[in-house]
This record gives C-alpha cells, structure tokens and sequence, in this order.
C-alpha cells in the first residue's frame, strides 16, 4: 500500500502509528480533514487480517466520518482510530490509559468515542488520560445510551423523506418495514407508533421481536421476506448493504429511511433507485444524531440542546433532497455534496481570512 499517495489522493491529514510494548496497544489514528474542526470519530477493536487491513479500515472511517460530521452541521472535522485486537481477551486498563496519552499528545486534533469493539467502560478509562474523549458514563458529563437519540434523528429524517414523496410528513396510517429491531430501531418504532404508523418487522433475534409485537402490535415477517412486503417506507435497521441487486427488484416501498450504516451495496444502487423514483434518505444524514449528542458534550452535555440538534437532521435531508433536484443526482450523491460544498465554504472564507491577515501585516512592515 502506497500510504502517501493514498492519503494525497483522498486529502488526509494525518496518520499515526500508536504502539506501547507493555499493554501490547497497536493503534493507528487517522485524521482526514480539520477544516471544520477537530477530528472526531469512535475507536474501533478489532482483529485485522493484516497491519494494511487496519490501515485502510481507519482511513475509510476517518473520510467516512469528515462527510458525516459535516452533513450534521457539526464544527467538527473527521477521524478515526482502529485498534489491532480482539476487544474479547485484549482489553486491559493498562492499553486504554496508553492510548489516552496519545490522544493528549494530539492536543485537541483528534477527539474519540466508543465505536465498535469498544464500550463506555473503555471510555471511561481513556478519560483519565485526557479530557479528548466522548461517551464516556453520566457520572463524567456524558449523554449516556446514544439509542434513544439516533432514534429521534431518524424519526425526524424519515419525515422529511416522506414529505418529498408524498407531499406531506405525517406518517399516520402509513405502513412502514422495519429491518432489525434492535436499540435504535425499537425507539424508533416508539416513535411511529405513537404517530399511528402500521409497524411491519423483522429481526433474527426472536426475543427483540417479541419485544416490538408486546409494546406496538407490529406484524412480523420472515427476515427473507422483509423487502417484498408491501409499504411506503423500508426502513432498514440492521446490517448494511441491505440496498443491493436482489433487494431492489423486490422493493415496493417509494422512500427508503433508516438507521444502519453503509445501506447502499455499491453507490450504483443508490444511482438504481434514485431512477426507480424512490426517495432514499442518506444513511450517513439521517443516523447522525448519535454523533451530534456526544458532540454536545464538548459544551457541557445539555440533553433538551442535544435533542433541538437532532432535528435539525430534518432540514439535513431537505437540503439533500434540494440538492439532487438540482444538479439532477441520487441523493446518495447530493449528500457528499452537502458536505463537501460546506467544507468548501468554510476553507475559502479561512484562506481569505489568511490573504487578509497578511496584507495587512504587509503594510504594517512597509508603514
């Protein structure tokens, strides 16, 4: 892997190699762009095939979180840490507080959270090294469960996927498939429901549907039959790539909104139902209330102030939806747009600042 061109290619930062012989710590933070601000993004664990396995994974992640924070109207920029290891035996005191003091070392560059493979508890141990660490437990000023949260957000962006659709955001009486009903999607399924949704899901987790039938009376479905069901909105919860060849031919929902990560397979699927008509919510847009509540606690974690940002994600997916109707593109596609253009904005105003500061330190010589 050709590290340098990589980076050149795609505009990285910075990267940097952590490694503590006695925790037997390997991490690898990758910053991609502060232009907004500092780089905030979780710290994945996890057991890499490869040292260039972990390497890619972090600079896709940290990219990945530069569009996410920025699309969020967040002042902050993108990054991400990856952890070789397995988070089930690896884990100890000693390799998190190592890690925090490289984190300190980055003097505010670079802010984590919890991510997959790590836990609050992690966190927390994290935290006694450096003050550059979100999601750490309540007793600390944290938001604490980021579930009924992310919820709120998409609630808030299918609604306003279901108004581009349908000419109105109410979803009463509308018939949505939820895939997964795990935290998130169960909040979620709170939340329509009480809005008078006709609730249809699935999840391979017997007890979690359990869970959703007792408390919404939702219909439940095979996981395999999920995407044939006939309803407005799929709302797809679970695992990523859910988007794909076999899916798509099946759909007969006209709005896809939901919480997973990583919906579309390849992004000519999103090109694909962009063409069949149906209004697809962005997954990075619509799933950013999580990251927009830890945000929060870097002015003192308010959680009615971390709720009012959350349904800005409302506006988000108007702005997104504007923008694929105006420069006629999937909104896949218009979402990148959103936040580059943003990016864009802000380093062009920071660069004339800069020519500004300058000339006027010129003439200050030559007086």
């Amino acid at each position: 892997m050709e590290i340098f061109k990589y980076m050149e290619t795609y505009d990285y930062e910075q990267l940097v190699f952590c490694q503590d012989k006695q925790s037997g710590l390997k991490a690898i933070i990758a910053i991609h762009d502060t232009t907004l601000g500092p780089a905030l993004g979780g710290t994945r664990m996890w057991t890499y095939e490869s040292e260039e396995a972990a390497i890619e994974d972090a600079l896709r992640l940290a990219r990945g979180m530069t569009y996410k924070n920025a699309a969020a109207g967040l002042n902050l920029g993108g990054g991400k840490t990856v952890i070789i290891g397995d988070p089930r035996k690896d884990k100890s005191e000693e390799m998190f507080r190592a890690f925090g003091r490289y984190i300190q070392g980055l003097n505010g560059r670079y802010i984590t959270a919890e991510d997959v493979g790590t836990t609050v508890e992690d966190m927390d141990i994290i935290y006694q090294e450096t003050d550059y660490v979100t999601g750490v437990s309540p007793a600390f000023g944290s938001s604490g469960n980021p579930s009924p949260v992310t919820a709120y957000g998409v609630y808030k962006g299918m609604k306003a996927a279901a108004k581009a659709a349908f000419g109105t955001d109410s979803l009463e009486g509308k018939v949505v498939a939820v895939q997964g009903v795990g935290n998130v999607a169960f909040n979620l399924c709170k939340h329509l429901h009480g809005e008078g949704t006709q609730l249809i899901i699935t999840d391979i987790n017997k007890e979690a549907v359990q869970r959703a039938v007792e408390a919404f009376g939702a219909k439940v479905v095979d996981p395999n039959e999920i995407y044939s069901v006939s309803c407005d909105i799929y709302a797809p919860c679970a695992l990523g790539a859910t988007i794909n060849d076999s899916t798509i031919p099946q759909l007969k929902a006209k709005v896809i909104a939901g919480a997973a990560n990583n919906q579309l397979k390849e992004t000519r699927h999103g090109d694909l139902i962009h063409e069949m008509g149906i209004v697809y919510a962005p997954d990075y847009v619509i799933n950013a209330g999580g990251v927009i509540n830890v945000a929060d606690e870097l002015y003192g974690y308010n959680h009615e102030r971390a709720l009012k940002k959350v349904e800005g994600i409302y506006h988000n997916i108007e702005r997104v939806l504007e923008i694929s109707k105006r420069d006629d593109i999937p909104t896949y596609a218009a979402a990148d747009r959103l936040a580059e253009e943003r990016i864009e904005r802000v380093r062009n105003s920071r660069s004339q600042f800069l020519q500004n500061s300058h000339h006027v330190l010129s003439r200050r010589r030559n007086s």
